[in-house]
């Protein structure tokens, strides 16, 4: 238990420097918390270890005026006569062969042992995006011990310039029963061959094309392509607006992708027979307004997700209700537009807005407030302002996958029902892809009321 306590302490003071390079294995024996006075050379010899073998666990000491300094925390090693380094192998991915020809087995109550392979850096925006997405996951393994549930963390640092082939060489890797990762695509063919061969379940959190995913059974994506997040909201949008007056307004944006989507929802249209109407954001008001039904409830879809352009939508809609005040309209919104609720709230209600997504980040509930609280307490700051949090998203997968995991071993499959976990952000729901592994097929509507409430509708 104290090893297990360790391996998620580590990577959670590991995180609290934005500074310090993540490890790249699991070889650390404990963190030290540096007293007033203490130096590199003394702290080397109270653990005997050399001082070589402390800086090489701690790259940054070798940046230029290090200074070790009161109450930071440092990575201990364990003596390289301790350690058996793996022995380089030319197909990684066939170690153990005859170890894993039997299906692995857990004893009960026994940790789970969860591999992330992320990379977990400070270089770029995929590095911090992915340190909080970690953190997220720690703050998840301490939620579930509380529970009862241990769960033996490993964490690797694979970036993009780098092959991941040493870290599936580590005995660690290959006991792994769940790993979280890759972030990168050319990563994904020696993982899949690698969590097939060692009977380890696969979560691959974001958005990496993994054709892996329609023969190998140990995979989960949580990604959903675009083309298949249009064709759920084309559904959907029939389902609910089949009675309504649909109203297209062109927004003059080059640079929007939304033009698949609206192309393929006035086809189906078209092909149903319902008739719709077209405008411009540069059009009269007078001509603006010939575009809606006085008789019917209109649906408006801009064929952008910007901000400017819905701010000159909403202006135009308002004025449009203010001279016309029988008109009825819902605004069909993006995914994009959750990120201006600050600014567009009043007339997301006032219009009935639905916005479709595969997330809700909502900051005033009791859950959100409490993640957000824990969160600033562990790590001295604040999640950065994106949409989705990544610490929440990292929250939500860990808590979904790991519990299922606790329950159902290999076994899980992620389907609706089989957890009773409510997530903060971030609902899951998987299906099979044919002989394959497991595709996430969640979506919901964030439907603003003219009530000034709000609903999340799972669909």
């Amino acid at each position: 238990m104290k090893r297990i306590f360790n391996c998620v302490l580590l990577g959670i003071l590991m995180a609290f420097s934005t500074e310090t390079a993540f490890c790249q294995t699991s070889k650390w024996r404990e963190i030290h918390k540096v007293k007033k006075k203490e130096t590199i050379f003394g702290i080397a010899r109270q653990y005997g270890i050399t001082i070589q073998e402390l800086v090489d666990a701690n790259p940054e000491m070798n940046s230029p005026g290090y200074e070790l300094k009161k109450d930071s925390y440092i990575a201990i090693p364990y003596p390289k006569k301790e350690t058996t380094s793996p022995q380089p192998v030319e197909t990684p991915v066939s170690v153990n062969r005859q170890e894993t020809a039997v299906k692995k087995t857990r004893a009960k109550n026994a940790p789970i042992r969860l591999g992330v392979m992320l990379p977990l850096h400070n270089i770029n925006g995929d590095g911090r995006r992915m340190v909080e997405y970690y953190r997220g996951i720690l703050m998840a393994c301490d939620s579930l011990k509380k529970m009862g549930i241990s769960v033996d963390v490993h964490a690797w640092n694979t970036p993009d310039n780098e092959p991941v082939t040493p870290v599936l060489c580590e005995k660690a890797a290959r006991e792994c029963d769940l790993i979280i990762g890759p972030l990168y695509s050319k990563q994904m063919a020696q993982l899949s061959d690698f969590v097939k061969e060692n009977d380890i379940r696969l979560v691959i959190p974001f958005s990496i094309n993994a054709p892996q995913l329609q023969t190998n059974r140990n995979i989960f994506q949580v990604y959903q392509a675009p083309s298949a997040l249009n064709e759920a909201m084309i559904e959907q949008f029939l389902k609910r607006f089949g009675d309504s007056h649909p109203v297209f307004i062109d927004c003059n944006d080059s640079t929007s992708t939304k033009g698949t989507f609206t192309a393929g929802l006035r086809r189906k249209l078209e092909a149903k027979g319902i008739a719709y109407t077209l405008t411009n954001l540069k059009s009269s008001e007078a001509s603006f307004a010939k575009a809606f039904s006085t008789t019917k409830p209109n649906v408006v879809v801009l064929n952008t997700g910007r901000s400017p352009e819905l701010n000159v939508a909403t202006a135009k809609l308002n004025g449009l209700q203010a001279t016309t005040p029988n008109v009825q309209i819902t605004l069909f919104g993006y995914t994009e537009w959750l990120m201006y609720t600050k600014h567009q709230l009043d007339n997301f209600y006032k219009f009935n807005a639905y916005i479709p997504s595969t997330f809700h980040y909502t900051p005033l509930t009791s859950n959100t407030l409490r993640f957000q609280q824990k969160y600033r307490s562990n790590f001295h700051q604040d999640m950065m302002q994106s949409l989705p949090r990544f610490a929440i998203t990292g929250f939500d997968h860990a808590m979904f996958f790991l519990q299922g995991f606790y329950r159902f071993g290999n076994d899980f499959t992620g389907a609706p029902g089989l957890l009773g976990y409510d997530p903060i952000q971030t609902p899951l729901r998987f299906e099979r892809v044919g002989n394959g592994g497991m595709q996430n097929k969640t979506m919901v509507f964030v439907h603003y009321m003219p009530e000034h409430r709000m609903e999340v509708i799972n669909f």
